[in-house]
């Protein structure tokens, strides 16, 4: 490992600590080192708040070290001004004379431009180190701004035999077979507080009544979407008492007054004579949601298998057999990791069509 590399893995674990923080914007961490010693250090807290490279600026004592010092960031510094000032102004008045950056920022308003204002100044700055790294740390702001969409990950439990659940005759009045334990299922809500919305069909809605909230794990819930084309399903539903956002898919042709009176609970109406996962996907896009869980049944699931809108899949196999039920969806082809928690097999397979996957969260 290099001396550049050395400090840039250091930036990486402090962008880490803004998981549940920093979000919508990216994780970065950056550090200030001088002749050899790292003099400050920062990462990106919360939304709205200073950037990285602000707070590893402030966090050195001596300020006049600065001027004979290099500064290591994980994304390029920003160029424009947002919430906050630009990162890239700072590092130039301070007279910081090189800078590392891990990876270019996508972002429309940045993009090369934070770069290119510093070289502009006379500052050395290379750019690309632990490259992959760093984009992996940001994979759903990342697909997010290049990709124009969310990060969709695919989850579902199912039997060691391919069965998601037993066959069943009434929606309303049978439960979901249980597959997971409960530390497995605190982990889904671990999962699901990393997430900024939630999706599941109407098949599903109706025959688990699930809550889609976080209740095993601190943190916000998602935004909880359904699919319901014909606008008919119940207000007792769990979905809709107002513990979290909803939002409902509905056809153009349905009447919103279909779900007049529901606490939080709002109508997107989509054309479904067309092509359904598109529409959703520009809709979360312009609502800057950067990342989605999927948690419906069969049908959904391998929808977005089949058009290829997927980053991840989570699967639980439980060591149970059904013999018979409603088969799973075939895995997909993809890079896996797999481990044993809990006496279930976790598997998570990453899209081989993503430049980004393979990082924690």
């Amino acid at each position: 490992m290099t001396t550049d590399e050395k400090y840039m893995s250091r930036c990486l674990r402090l962008a880490r600590n803004g998981f549940y923080g920093a979000a919508p914007n990216p994780m970065v961490g950056a550090v200030v080192v001088h002749e050899g010693k790292i003099i400050g250090e920062g990462y990106h807290v919360r939304c709205g708040g200073p950037h990285a490279e602000v707070n590893a600026i402030r966090s050195v004592r001596e300020q006049a070290l600065l001027k004979d010092s290099t500064i290591y960031v994980s994304l390029e510094p920003c160029s424009h001004y947002g919430k906050t000032p630009p990162c890239a102004d700072l590092i130039v008045e301070k007279g910081i004379p090189r800078v590392v950056v891990g990876c270019v920022d996508p972002f429309a308003k940045v993009a090369g431009r934070g770069v290119r204002r510093l070289r502009e100044a006379g500052i050395d700055v290379r750019v690309g180190v632990l490259e992959a790294e760093c984009l992996e740390l940001n994979r759903r702001f990342m697909t997010f701004q290049t990709c124009r969409r969310p990060f969709v990950t695919l989850k579902w439990a199912e039997s060691a035999d391919g069965f998601m659940d037993v066959v069943r005759k009434d929606y309303v009045q049978e439960r979901p077979y249980a597959f997971s334990s409960p530390y497995t299922q605190m982990l889904v809500h671990r999962c699901r507080a990393c997430h900024q919305a939630i999706l599941v069909g109407r098949r599903t809605a109706l025959a688990d009544n699930p809550s889609l909230t976080v209740r095993l794990w601190p943190g916000k819930s998602p935004l909880r979407l359904v699919l319901d084309r014909e606008g008919t399903l119940p207000q007792g539903l769990q979905l809709f008492d107002g513990r979290a956002e909803t939002r409902a898919y509905i056809d153009a042709s349905v009447l919103e007054a279909a779900y007049e009176g529901r606490p939080g609970v709002s109508c997107v109406r989509l054309d479904f004579s067309r092509d359904v996962l598109p529409q959703v996907m520009d809709d979360l896009y312009g609502l800057s949601v950067q990342s989605l869980l999927v948690e419906g049944g069969r049908q959904l699931l391998e929808s977005f298998l089949t058009e290829g809108i997927w980053d991840e899949v989570r699967v639980e196999q439980a060591p149970v057999r059904l013999g018979n039920g409603v088969p799973s969806p075939v895995w997909p082809h993809g890079l896996a990791q797999t481990a044993e928690v809990d006496g279930r097999l976790l598997v998570r397979i990453f899209s081989p069509v993503s430049r980004f996957g393979r990082a924690g969260g």
